[in-house]
């Protein structure tokens, strides 16, 4: 972006060049040196864009400013900056918003145009023209309801709740729906839990129950549900199915079924993440093979619900058939 600055801005300067209102964003430390975070521009027309400093960069927009026309912002360093800034308000059904410095952070073309896909971004070209005129039947409007339901399955240290993170990066209001209990008492998973919690956006909501059912009905904005594993073994625990199984039986399969019906009907767009615990050993336990074999009938009936499923292997997403739901 060139403007013909020629005496360089210091973080915060706001400088009128050759029509066009240029404000700096801050800096950035980046190996002891401090690099520009952004830039502000307003045009002659008033028109609004926002880019970044460079590589990396995450702009920071001050308390006062208005939504933008374009915005050009480096996705595949930070893909949560998207969803803060629409969380703001900056970031509007109107403006452009372009991914910036696309390169070899993403591992193919495909799924840098999926992730275009996920977060309602543009991908544009080297020499392409980029307006603010928008189609007038996608102007004003965010297609929230492309995919409702996706199931993302992974085997333990697989990369599943990253994935799930990184497709609901760009939602302003996210809801994290915890089901595994917040570890009191386990010092080793309490410290999972934080390394969860701190790796989402800060913006984002948590709840810690096993009531998915009524959360599903509810929602109606985006939901991560992380995992389905967690709940089952909860569930299983509630009903008393490791002291009585033959007694549980009946509890189990309500609250299975209370689930899929909610999960079918849902509004909200919903990422759930769930273990995939048919491709190891066979449980030693007459117990792990029943949560085994459970987890494994709901992770179908579910996949069978979804316009999406996936599996991750190794950080690697494999796309599980086509669209199956109506």
């Amino acid at each position: 972006m060139r403007l013909g600055v020629r005496e360089p801005l210091q973080a915060g300067d706001v400088r009128g060049v050759e029509g066009y209102r240029v404000r700096r964003l801050g800096d950035r430390e980046t190996g002891g040196n401090r690099d520009i975070r952004g830039w502000d521009v307003t045009g002659p027309d008033g028109g609004r864009l926002l880019y970044p400093g460079g590589p990396g960069a995450v702009p920071e927009p001050p308390a006062d400013a208005a939504p933008y026309d374009i915005a050009f912002l480096d996705l595949l360093g930070d893909p949560g900056q998207l969803g803060w800034l629409r969380a703001r308000g900056l970031i509007t059904p109107d403006t452009v918003t372009v991914v910036a410095y696309a390169d070899h952070r993403v591992p193919s073309e495909r799924e840098l145009e999926q992730r275009c896909g996920y977060w309602q971004v543009q991908l544009a070209a080297d020499g392409d023209a980029v307006t603010a005129v928008r189609p007038a039947e996608k102007r004003g409007v965010r297609d929230l309801a492309r995919t409702r339901r996706v199931l993302v399955l992974g085997g333990a240290r697989s990369g599943k709740s990253e994935r799930a993170e990184l497709r609901l990066a760009g939602e302003p209001e996210v809801i994290y729906v915890a089901t595994g209990g917040s570890g009191a008492g386990d010092a080793e998973w309490a410290a999972r839990v934080a390394a969860h919690r701190a790796r989402r956006p800060a913006w984002w909501r948590t709840a810690e129950t096993t009531d998915l059912a009524g959360v599903l009905a509810t929602a109606r904005g985006a939901l991560l549900i992380d995992g389905i594993g967690g709940w089952l073994a909860a569930v299983l625990d509630e009903c008393g199915a490791w002291e009585n199984w033959d007694a549980a039986r009946e509890k189990l399969a309500a609250r299975i079924a209370g689930l899929i019906g909610a999960w079918r009907q849902t509004s909200a767009h919903v990422v759930a993440v769930s273990d995939e615990t048919g491709l190891g050993v066979v449980p030693a336990t007459s117990a792990g093979r029943r949560f085994r074999d459970e987890l494994g009938r709901l992770n179908q009936a579910l996949a069978a619900e979804s316009e999406e499923a996936e599996l991750v292997v190794a950080g690697r997403v494999l796309a599980l058939g086509e669209e199956v739901a109506g």
